[in-house]
């Protein structure tokens, strides 16, 4: 397994829409264990494919309780699950959220989905795989199929705060020793 970069807002890359996967094989299954591997060091919770430059249809998340686990880098894998490209089925309710992204360090935002979803795409076996979800893991599974749109949260925020936001991680970058 191998730690990939992250890219971070306002990378051009990240608004690419994926493609489709057109069969998981051994290449698939290999990016899915890098991603996971990346995603537990980075302390993060879901991950997209395009987010580490792959523009396919692929994520992967771990939304499992991991109380007792602060400071602890890479977090340890609770309930791991990748999607190969997911698709919402259906949606119901509206539930705001406290987003992060891993695209978008240090800076969260409140933002409103659908409480409940039904996703179905493919397990990393190329088997069909369908979640029905709630809170936390239905606001994870929109969060990380919206990046496979070229779609990142706070794209879903004001106008004024995506300046805010963009201005505060353009400044972070100067300030960061080369």
């Amino acid at each position: 397994m191998a730690l990939l970069d992250i890219l971070t807002y306002p990378d051009p890359r990240l608004k690419n829409r994926a493609e489709t996967v057109a069969s998981v094989d051994d290449s698939v299954r290999r990016l899915i264990d890098d991603m996971f591997e990346t995603m537990y060091q980075a302390e993060g919770v879901g991950l997209a494919a395009p987010q580490v430059g792959v523009l396919k249809r692929v994520i992967v998340l771990d939304c499992g309780d991991r109380s007792g686990s602060e400071g602890i880098a890479p977090l340890p894998p609770v309930q791991p699950i990748a999607v190969v490209n997911p698709v919402v089925e259906s949606s119901e309710g509206c539930v705001a959220w406290q987003e992060g992204c891993l695209s978008v360090p240090g800076y969260t935002d409140e933002v409103e989905r659908s409480a409940r979803v039904i996703v179905t795409g493919l397990n990393r076996e190329g088997e069909p795989l369908s979640i029905e979800a709630e809170q936390l893991l239905a606001v994870c599974l929109q969060h990380e199929i919206d990046h496979l749109e070229g779609t990142l949260f706070v794209d879903r925020l004001s106008r004024l705060k995506q300046t805010m936001v963009k201005k505060r991680l353009k400044r972070k970058s100067v300030e960061a020793p080369a």
